[in-house]
Parts: C-alpha cells; structure tokens; sequence
C-alpha cells in the first residue's frame, strides 16, 4: 500500500484557482460591455493587446524559467482585463502592451508567481504606465467621440473634463448622478460605469469570491471623509460624486479584494479597507493627479503582512496571551 504523506490541512474543496479566476471574469464583463457600449470599439481593441500581452508574457517567463505552463489557472487574463479597465480608450497600443508585460513579468512573475507577489500586478502596471507615459493615461476622450480604431498619440484626441478633474478645482460636475451611476461619463474603460461594478460586485459576493469587509471599510471611509470635509457647497453631494467618480468602485471591488496582497483576518482587512479609503481621500485633496486609488492601494497592499500580524484573531477559547 503507498501511503502519501503531505502538511495540513488535509481539506479539500469545490474551489480552484481557475473557478475563482472565472467569477472574476464574469463579474468585469458588465464594466467592460460598459465600457465599449460608451467609448467603442477601440475599448475592446484595448483590452484585447492587454489580455493577449499579458498571456504573452505569463508563457514566455514561465518557458525562460522551465516551469510549467500556468495560463490554465487564469490568473493573467484577469490581471490583463483588469489593467485594461484602468486605462483610457484612447490609450496606444503598445502602451497597453507594456503594461500587460510589465504587470505578468515583473510585478506578478519576478516575485515568485501567482500569491506570492506583494503588490496588485494590474496597478503596479498602471502605476508604471503613469511614470513612463502620463499623457497617455490622463488625457481622456470626450463623451461620443468616435476614436479611429488606428494609432493614435495623445495630441489626436480630442479631450473633455471628467468629473474628478472638475472636482480638483474645486466644483461640483456637470454630469448628472445619473449619468455617472449609468457611465454617461469621460473616464478609463471600467470606472464610468457604478453601476456595472456593482453588478460584478454582486455577482462576486453571490459566489463567496469576495467578503464586503473591504469595499464596505473603503468606500465607506472615503464617503465619511468627503462628507466631514467637503470642497463644495453640499457635503451629500460631494460625497456622492466622490464615490461615483475615478475608479474608486473599481479599486475597492476588484483590486483591493486580490487575495494575494490583501490581508486575511477580518479585523485586519477592515483596517486595509479603511487605508485604503484614507489614503485615496488625502491623494485626491492634495495630490497632482485627481485620482489617488493607485497608489492608495499599492501602499496599502505593502502594510497588508503588517497587520495580518498585529491583528491576529483570538483562538476560541483563549484569552488575550493566546492571541499573540
């Protein structure tokens, strides 16, 4: 008889990397049909390059590194169509394709591979993209503009204030609720539409992939924030367009929930969530760019170790000693 002995726990369960990859594919396909259904083609054709440079890159490290082929488990596709979501359409196409190397390759690949990365692969991408190419990323098709599905370099678009840009000067938008609960809004691929990511967030919640100890903690820290100190004349509304704006539903939903970088004990994922919307507030009332979710959660994405070790449960049945 061959006896296999391997570590605890010895559970096994219905959930594989790749069904979870799945839900999450699932639960951004309402804001990428948003994105394409108000900014076009060239929305799909960008998220194509980051999906397809993404893949790309996931086989070419893992055929340099003579390790076996991890595309099966999804992970890059989701890094590639979430990276995809962060950008404008208007955005080159190898600037999309940079950013779907660097996010597989560098940020996810060269720090041990699936869960062992310490940063989201998607917004370090982004966040790179942002210091390589700024341009690119914070110029922003105006509402209806029919983007040739060709190259196109910053100087050919043309562009239109987005809410977040108003909201630096600072005033209210233009734009209705409304219209950014539906994405009638300028923006990136997948942050115009609160509506689509609250479908995904849904779907996400339905499947257990996600607990909303986190995006509740984050928004709902960002809508205290804006609420105590506003920059408009109405604290309700400002704290509305705040949290319908830029890509903190995105952030909040998908990025800050990523296993690998985001803590496990729900003391301390409560913690991470409300950093999280600390840090973006801070970000957007004091920084150059009127978005601060990326760097909100790629520096809470460094302290999530942190407080997985500080906030650790207590055992049942022990008191404060068998906590530590």
């Amino acid at each position: 008889m061959n006896l296999t002995v391997s570590a605890s726990p010895h559970i096994r369960g219905k959930d594989t990397t790749t069904r979870l990859m799945l839900d999450v594919v699932i639960a951004l396909l309402p804001a990428l049909a948003a994105g394409l259904l108000f900014q076009g083609l060239r929305a799909a054709l960008v998220a194509a390059v980051c999906v397809l440079s993404a893949l790309a890159g996931e086989w070419l490290l893992r055929l340099v590194l003579r390790q076996h082929n991890t595309l099966p488990d999804g992970s890059a596709l989701v890094t590639g169509l979430l990276l995809a979501l962060t950008l404008p359409a208007s955005v080159p196409y190898y600037v999309a394709a940079i950013g779907g190397l660097f996010a597989v390759v560098v940020v996810k690949g060269l720090c041990g591979g699936l869960g062992q990365n310490t940063f989201n692969p998607a917004l370090g991408a982004r966040a790179f993209l942002m210091l390589l190419f700024p341009a690119c990323l914070t110029r922003f098709p105006a509402l209806g503009t029919a983007l040739p599905l060709g190259g196109l370099s910053p100087a050919d678009v043309v562009t239109g204030a987005t809410p977040l840009h108003s909201m630096q000067m600072p005033a209210l938008p233009e734009a209705s609720l409304a219209d950014m609960f539906l994405g009638r809004i300028g923006g990136c691929i997948g942050e115009t539409s609160a509506l689509a990511l609250l479908i995904g967030c849904g779907w996400l919640v339905f499947r257990r992939v996600i607990s909303l100890r986190i995006p509740a903690a984050y928004l709902g820290t960002v809508a205290v924030l804006t609420l105590v100190f506003p920059k408009g004349d109405s604290p309700i509304l400002w704290m509305a367009y705040s949290l319908l704006g830029g890509g903190v539903l995105l952030g909040a939903i998908f990025m800050a929930t990523d296993y690998a970088t985001s803590p496990v004990g729900p003391a301390a994922q409560v913690v991470y969530g409300i950093g999280c919307g600390v840090l973006t507030v801070v970000f957007r009332y004091t920084g150059l760019f009127p978005e601060g979710v990326t760097y909100a959660i790629l520096i809470m994405n460094a302290a999530a170790w942190l407080l997985d070790r500080y906030l650790v449960p207590r055992r049942f049945g022990t008191g404060k000693e068998g906590a530590r």
